[in-house]
C-alpha cells in the first residue's frame, strides 16, 4: 500500500515480509516502462518495512509499482 495517494511528489509504499527473501521493487508507467527500480533483488529481512518514491521528476498520471518477495508478486496503483 502507498500512502499518500494520489500522490505530489512523493509517496511512502509499505509491504510486510512473512519471512527473509529476496525481494525486487519496480515502478511502472501506465505504458508499462519500468520507470525506476527501488529495490533490486536485495534481501529483506521479515517484518514491515516503508521505501519512499520520489516522482518529483514524472508527469502527473497513474503509475504502478511492482512487488516481488520469493514467489509471492504483487502489483498495485499510484496515481
Amino acid at each position: 500500500m502507498n500512502f499518500p495517494n494520489p500522490f505530489n511528489p512523493s509517496t511512502s509504499i509499505t509491504f510486510e515480509i512473512e519471512r527473509s527473501s529476496f525481494v525486487t521493487l519496480e515502478a511502472f508507467n501506465v505504458s508499462g516502462k519500468m520507470i525506476v527500480v527501488l529495490i533490486n533483488d536485495e534481501t529483506i529481512l521479515s517484518g514491515k518495512k516503508e521505501i519512499t518514491f520520489d516522482g518529483s521528476g514524472l508527469s502527473s498520471g497513474i503509475y504502478f509499482y511492482k512487488l516481488t518477495a520469493g514467489d509471492f508478486t504483487q502489483t498495485r496503483r499510484m496515481l
